[in-house]
Formats: structure tokens, sequence, C-alpha cells
């Protein structure tokens, strides 16, 4: 499990760690990379960050943020494994203390206050002045929450696609594909003449050769698998999730578009 970190002269009770990097970030961020890191006053170095987010000894959340990727890289790859794993960063790698949590975190530290936003002013060795850091509204539709769906549609594929037709074509003969899509595809396609920022396109392992693709855009999001279908999301549909055919086109914009993804390494 997570463990405490001393920062200066205050202890961090670290509770997760997340990576900021082209290929891993959080979605709730932004559909790129570069605006991921521009929501929490970062530069979008090509190394990337990690973000630990914890609670101080009064109990405020804070999110450090640290150019020490490989060691919350480490970190995280323990507690996936069910071990424990003593997180210290090192201060002299802390790029930026900001106050709140950019995520939605279950948990919190032991014989502490409960989890609060720092007071105005308050520090963990660094400014406080910026308006906390909060998690998406989950009662609302919007980007966030768009980019949040194809997180999950990723992590369950199987489900999902049991939910959708085997025989589902790219356009059903004699119809068009809901405008939306049509939209989605063209601006997908567009990628391949002018790539878009780093992050935009993502690629993760998926099973045997086949890979998950992950595309984001203006208003959408896209989850598909290298060798099966896709499913869209749009900002203009709320809550809807709109499973696409492979048919004879999707097959070569997938392929297409995971050589231009990033990679986690």
């Amino acid at each position: 499990m997570p463990a405490t970190e001393e920062s200066g002269d205050e202890a961090l009770y670290v509770l997760t760690a997340v990576l900021l990097t082209p290929a891993q970030f959080p979605s709730v961020l932004g559909d790129d990379y570069p605006e991921a890191c521009a929501a929490l006053g970062l530069e979008p170095y090509e190394t990337g960050y990690g973000l630990v987010l914890g609670q101080d000894g009064g109990g405020a959340r804070w999110t450090v943020v640290t150019d020490d990727v490989s060691l919350v890289a480490c970190a995280i790859a323990t507690w996936d494994c069910g071990m424990e794993y003593a997180l210290a960063i090192d201060d002299r790698t802390v790029v930026a203390s900001l106050p709140g949590w950019p995520l939605a975190v279950a948990v919190a530290a032991p014989g502490i206050p409960a989890p609060h936003d720092p007071a105005p002013g308050a520090e963990l060795g660094a400014d406080a002045s910026r308006a906390p850091l909060t998690p998406p509204d989950s009662e609302r539709w919007g980007p966030a929450q768009r980019r949040l769906g194809a997180d999950e549609i990723a992590l369950q594929w199987a489900i999902w696609r049991e939910q959708v037709d085997s025989d589902v074509t790219f356009v059903a003969p004699g119809e068009k594909p809901h405008g939306g899509v049509r939209r989605v595809l063209e601006e997908a396609r567009g990628y391949l003449a002018s790539p878009p920022p780093a992050g935009r396109i993502r690629s993760a392992f998926a099973s045997g050769d086949a890979r998950t693709l992950r595309a984001d855009g203006p208003g959408w999001s896209m989850v598909a698998r290298t060798d099966d279908i896709a499913f869209v999301l749009l900002d203009d549909a709320p809550g809807e999730v709109l499973p696409v055919g492979r048919g004879p086109e999707l097959p070569e914009l997938l392929t297409a578009l995971d050589r231009l993804a990033v990679r986690p390494h």
C-alpha cells in the first residue's frame, strides 16, 4: 500500500499515484498530453511526470508533481501486484505541490482529519495560491466525463463488446452513419495527414497481436481494438456509446492510427 513520504518539514501521506506522460495520463485532464499538462500548469516535457496524491498531517489534499517518472512507475507497478512500496520522493525531483486532487480518491490516510482542501495560503513546501484541483462532477456530462467513459470501455472491453451484434457493419446497407460518428471518422483520418499533439492517439497491449487504440479530438473519444470494432463517445450525445463496425474502411484506419500512436515504454 502507499506510504508516507517527507517533503521538507511536512509529511505527505501518500494515497495513490498516476503517470503523466505522452502515453499515459489521466484522461480527465485533457484530450492530449499537452492539454493535460496545461491543466496543471506544467510544461509538456517529453519525459513526463509522476503525480502523487496524498494528505498532509492536517488532512489537506495535495498533488505532488515529480519528474522522477521511473520511481512513480515502479511504485504503481508494485501496488498493482498487491505488494507494499514506500514511495519516497526526493525533494530535488519535486516540480510542484498543488492543492487538491484532480482525480477522485476513495481512500484516506488513517489517524488524521478527513480529506479537505488546504486553507488559503497553506503550503506543503509550495505555493497554494491557486484554486484547489477537483475531480470532475459525476452528475454532469462533458469532455471529462466523455473521456472517463472511454477509459471504462477500454478497461472493460469484453463486457461492452458482448452488447454489440457480431455482424455490426461499418455502414449498414442503405444507411448513412450517425452524423457524429461520420465527423469523428473524418477527423481521425485527418490525423493521418496532419499528426495531432502527443497523446491524442495512444496504443496499449490488448491480446495476441492486437492493440487497444484510443483516439480523442474536439468533442469526441474513440476506443477500438485493431482486430475488432470501435466505440465512439460524443460531448453532444450524453451517456451514449456508438459502435462502429469493421466493414471495409475501419481496419485500415485503425492500423494507420496505431502507427501514429504513442505507446508506454
